[in-house]
């Protein structure tokens, strides 16, 4: 597409990996205008008394810690420049779980939404933008993966009637991250068919 791109191997759970990937990609461009932290993982379906502890750690250093790791690196190179937009992947679920079995994923988005709007107050007077996305039933991977059972009954209960796709969340997030919503702070933005109005 004429475009270049920078890919680096990162683990953001890790420390180490996070701070290389901000320093390398400053170094490439010197200056970080846009971030979308979007790592995620559901663990398997079960209810809370069967969580093991290792599902719990990952659960939470991947969709929490993550933002945590990304927002620390990422929030002082903007400052720097006085300007910036991040985007943090959360869900529906973050806001109204809409399933059993999904305590430990739902947990973590929720705090991943309290996390972003905190940073978000903080940030705002220093000139970046923090928003959050919150996808609802869009057919990924990791959904595919979580066993959901009938995708059609599933569609057929949003007001929607269709699953969404990646792509029309990648122009929501698009959006958050462009001078168009530059009044936007602090905000999730549910892509979901309609599911949380329903």
């Amino acid at each position: 597409m004429g475009t270049q791109v920078l890919a680096i191997r990162t683990d953001v759970t890790q420390e180490d990996d996070v701070e290389r990937l901000v320093r390398a990609t400053v170094e490439r461009y010197g200056r970080l205008d846009v971030a979308l932290n979007n790592a995620g993982f559901q663990g398997r379906r079960a209810p809370v008394e069967q969580q093991p502890n290792p599902v719990y750690d990952e659960v939470f250093d991947t969709n929490v810690r993550s933002v945590f790791l990304c927002l620390r690196d990422q929030l002082p190179v903007m400052f720097a420049h006085g300007d910036g937009r991040i985007v943090v992947n959360a869900s529906v679920s973050g806001i109204r779980n809409p399933n059993p079995g999904l305590s430990l994923y739902s947990a973590s988005k929720a705090a991943v939404i309290s996390l972003m709007r905190s940073a978000a107050m903080e940030a705002a007077p220093r000139g970046v933008r923090i928003n959050a996305i919150a996808p609802g039933r869009v057919v990924t991977d990791m959904m595919l993966r979580s066993g959901v059972g009938d995708m059609s009954a599933v569609a057929a209960g949003l007001p929607l009637r269709r699953m969404g796709t990646p792509e029309e969340v990648a122009k929501a997030v698009v959006w958050l991250a462009s001078d168009a919503a530059s009044y936007v702070v602090g905000h999730v933005l549910a892509a979901d068919g309609g599911f949380l109005a329903s």
